[in-house]
């Protein structure tokens, strides 16, 4: 055992016995004869003769001497040290290996991805740690203070060329370990370069090609509101999948924004190289979708219109399909209104058809800027077929309806002329029943001489053209009506009473205006009789003569007054 720990620099071995080995005296001790073999002597001594070999200040206190020692704290610090050597060596070899096999320039990428995933098998900090410490507390000297009265024990040589192998391996763990800090940012970042060159990737491959296949697909825009709005639906699905790759992308951009603000010269070419691609890709693919959203808005609109103008339409044909009899000319004007209104709505609506239409097609004729290199004149020229068959048929129905309008327009106009007719016609019965019951009731004088009578004769003439002339209107009216009924194939009209009406008014009042000429006759007669004989007796009095005149004036003033 003693030949395999001492070192060859030791020549003499005390082995101190205790004194109760001493008192049984037993004294087989032999080690002298193995001096040559083992290189150094072997003495059997007790302790309080120990100092005849050694030195007091090199002795313990137990064993007489001076020296201050805590073996147990030796053993620490002499485990603590041992560990700490076998671990910063090998750490320093690992270290070594990965901070030279990251300078090697020739190395695949292969390689270089084992690196980044190859790491110590220690904790390199928690290593500098422990060396730290341990250099510490080999660097503590204690000694003896006089003005305390105490004693304090110094460093072992072993400790004290323990410090400077501490020292070396911590300055040289402290190389590698900044080189290897630098590898492990350098490799970081490469990794991170990767990452994000992965993942930019992802989104430019999947929106140049899942994305953009989805959007090449849909070209339609439906011919009808539901159909335009399936496409909508549609759609919103396509941008619900692109709006998970557009938030991976906004994440990217700001990862490359932070990259970029605190990268390298050598990095900033690369990163802004991948945040040009992927800003426009994914503007470019946003762009169309935006498109393909407004191109769908503006369809669904136009066919809202066209619907609302079909049913516009359907509605004023309905009400030109039925025929309508109103009962007077205000309900024919409101008629009327309702139907001009109704084509002006039609007009208006077709107005906003075209300019819709219009709108749709400048935008389908926009679609080619972004087909990537697709011929789409087949898909566009559809669009545009649909869109211009779409307004031409409004526009055909419009003309028919404006047509089937003027139509119903005429017929109305006939019918206010027909029930003015009508009016007029019965306001001029109306004016003869006056003018009849004025000649019965205040045409009654006969006039008080001959020239009253002549100018009651001359009124009465003229009266009598009014009543004629009344008449007149009343039948020409009349036949207007016949016409206009024949016209407007009415087969019944109350016009057919009127006609009676006026010609049994036109009887009576011609009766008794020939009654009141023949009595204005009468009376002018007997008036110029009278004056006449008046004038005569005054130059020839014969009274015979003047009587026989008086009887005839009498008789004949009594047959006017009959009359």
């Amino acid at each position: 055992m003693l030949q395999n720990v001492v070192p060859a620099e030791v020549s003499l071995v005390c082995v101190v016995k205790p004194d109760e080995f001493w008192d049984k005296k037993v004294t087989h001790f032999c080690f002298w004869k193995e001096k040559d073999r083992l290189g150094f002597e072997v003495i059997l001594v007790s302790g309080n003769k120990l100092t005849r070999y050694i030195e007091p200040s090199q002795l313990t206190e137990e064993f007489g001497g001076s020296l201050t020692y805590d073996h147990m704290d030796w053993l620490n610090k002499r485990l603590v040290f041992e560990k700490f050597t076998k671990e910063s060596t090998s750490l320093l070899d690992e270290l070594a290996v990965i901070n030279n096999g990251s300078d090697k320039g020739n190395q695949n990428e292969k390689d270089r991805s084992m690196d980044f995933n190859y790491l110590p098998s220690v904790d390199p900090e928690t290593v500098l740690q422990t060396g730290h410490e341990l250099l510490s507390e080999l660097l503590q000297q204690r000694r003896f203070n006089g003005s305390e009265g105490g004693v304090s024990w110094s460093p072992m040589d072993d400790e004290l060329l323990a410090q400077p192998q501490v020292v070396k391996l911590l300055d040289s763990l402290r190389e590698q370990y900044t080189r290897y800090q630098e590898v492990c940012r350098q490799r970081s970042k490469r990794t991170q370069l990767d990452e994000i060159q992965q993942k930019v990737m992802q989104v430019v491959n999947w929106l140049e090609g899942p994305g953009s296949e989805q959007l090449r697909t849909q070209w339609g825009i439906g011919d009808s509101i539901r159909a335009s709005q399936a496409l909508q639906q549609k759609h919103e699905e396509i941008e619900s999948q692109h709006s998970e790759w557009f938030a991976v992308y906004v994440e990217l951009n700001q990862q490359i924004a932070a990259l970029l603000n605190a990268g390298d010269e050598e990095d900033l070419v690369e990163l802004k190289g991948l945040q040009q691609r992927l800003s426009d890709v994914c503007y470019r693919q946003a762009s169309q979708l935006e498109f393909r959203q407004n191109l769908l808005q503006t369809a669904l609109e136009f066919h809202g219109v066209a619907q609302e103008l079909s049913q516009q339409l359907d509605g004023l044909l309905g009400m030109l399909c039925v025929d309508v009899a109103p009962t007077d000319g205000a309900a024919i004007q409101q008629t009327l209104k309702l139907l001009e209104e109704k084509l002006k709505s039609v007009e208006t609506g077709l107005q906003g058809l075209r300019e819709k239409g219009q709108s749709l097609l400048d935008q389908i004729s926009n679609q080619a800027s972004w087909a990537y290199g697709k011929d789409v004149s087949g898909e566009n020229k559809e669009n545009v077929d649909h869109i211009q068959g779409v307004m031409e048929d409004m526009q055909m129905r419009k003309q028919r309806c404006e047509d089937m309008v003027d139509v119903r327009r005429l017929k109305m106009l006939q019918m206010v002329q027909l029930f003015k007719c009508e009016e007029d016609a019965a306001q001029a019965v109306d004016w003869l029943n006056e003018l009849l019951d004025a000649l019965l009731k205040t045409h009654v004088r006969l006039g008080d001489d001959s020239q009253e009578t002549k100018i009651l004769i001359e009124k009465h003439r003229k009266f009598v053209d009014v009543a004629q002339s009344t008449y007149d209107y009343g039948r020409q009216l009349l036949q207007a009506t016949v016409v206009l009924c024949q016209s407007l194939r009415c087969t019944s009209r109350s016009s057919g009473d009127t006609l009676p009406k006026l010609n049994r008014v036109w009887k009576q009042f011609t009766i008794t205006s020939e009654e009141r000429v023949h009595r204005l006759e009468m009376a002018l007669a007997f008036h110029s009789n009278a004056e006449k004989i008046l004038q005569e007796s005054q130059t020839f009095p014969n009274q015979c003569w003047i009587l026989n005149n008086l009887m005839k004036l009498k008789l004949l003033g009594n047959r006017c007054w009959t009359d």
